[in-house]
């Protein structure tokens, strides 16, 4: 079995446990950086009551905690499902260098787990989007990024 196999099965194999128990979701997901697994998790968004806590994030989270880092480029993202729009985002954010997946979105929707919905609102203007958005002190809220553009102590990331 090659190395991609292995992790991709570790994730569906989290994701069965998850999906048979009450453990919150049939979704796994492990970081792997030089043939060395940093993080697997699984869903635990209805134990944990966080809708944000999707096995992705858990695992981006934990590895991040691992290595210390916000950053993690030199890392690979196998996931038991396509991302969702957070849980994509969420990767971008930490620059990991590849995702790879098993099912798809649609096997996904399939299960009852649609994101169209959520793909087809952030095409939308945000006057346009099912939850009402209203722009509320523009210029204050441009303040903090004035200070954070000449704080020169800060972490870019």
């Amino acid at each position: 079995m090659n190395q991609e196999n292995k992790y991709m099965r570790q994730a569906i194999e989290l994701a069965r446990e998850n999906a048979s128990s009450s453990g919150g979701g049939p979704f796994g997901a492990v970081v792997v950086k030089e043939g060395r697994v940093i993080s697997a998790c699984s869903n635990s968004v209805t134990p944990d009551n966080d809708p944000t806590a999707h096995a992705e994030v858990n695992a981006i989270r934990t590895a991040c905690r691992e290595l210390g880092t916000f950053d993690l480029s030199g890392c690979t993202l196998y996931s038991s499902c396509e991302p969702c729009p957070m849980c994509l985002s969420a990767a971008y954010w930490a620059r990991v260098d590849k995702i790879v997946f098993a099912a798809d979105r649609n096997d996904a929707a399939d299960a009852g787990f649609s994101d169209a919905f959520i793909y087809e609102e952030l095409s939308l203007d945000t006057d346009k989007r099912s939850i009402p958005m209203e722009k509320l002190m523009q210029k204050e809220g441009t303040e903090p990024f004035d200070i954070w553009k000449s704080n020169e102590k800060k972490i870019r990331y």
